[in-house]
């Protein structure tokens, strides 16, 4: 999923999101690692996957939000 828009994490579930972010998360690991070692060839995919993540949370923040307000106005 490199490189997708905010408009389209919109249209995931919650668990879709999660699970997206944790793979990113193991994905910067091994990237960690490689960088190490250097085998690492794409120095770019770092950025590009810790702004993912910042895509999936900016999402998971506005929903809770909504929800929040939701909650309080009902």
């Amino acid at each position: 999923m490199k490189g997708m828009k905010a408009s389209d994490l919109r249209t995931r579930t919650d668990d879709e999101l999660a699970d997206e972010v944790e793979t990113l998360g193991k994905e910067i690991f091994n990237l960690r690692f490689q960088r190490a070692s250097g085998q690492l060839e794409n120095t770019a995919r770092f950025r590009q996957a810790r702004r993912q993540i910042a895509r999936i949370k900016t999402v998971q923040g506005e929903r809770r939000r909504l929800a929040r307000q939701g909650a309080t106005h009902a």
